[in-house]
């Protein structure tokens, strides 16, 4: 792959993991993108998709938040 290719993909992941890290918008975080230099696609890949399965199970502070919208 490409060098210039394959770091334009690296820093779209990371702005996708930092998206995905700051759901919340109380806990607001950044990456320093010089880390792109010592993780490899595939890495930030696993970490996108970790984040994804984690996004996914609503927190308990989530789930009674949703119920206060349940009609009986």
């Amino acid at each position: 792959m490409n060098m210039k290719k394959e770091e334009l993909q690296k820093e779209e992941i990371l702005k996708e993991i930092e998206a995905l890290m700051n759901y919340r918008p109380e806990h607001k975080t950044t990456i320093n993108p010089n880390y792109l230099e010592y993780l490899e696609l595939e890495d930030l890949e696993s970490i996108k998709k970790s984040l994804l399965e984690k996004i996914g199970k609503l927190s308990q502070e989530d789930i009674s938040w949703l119920k206060k919208f349940r009609k009986y």
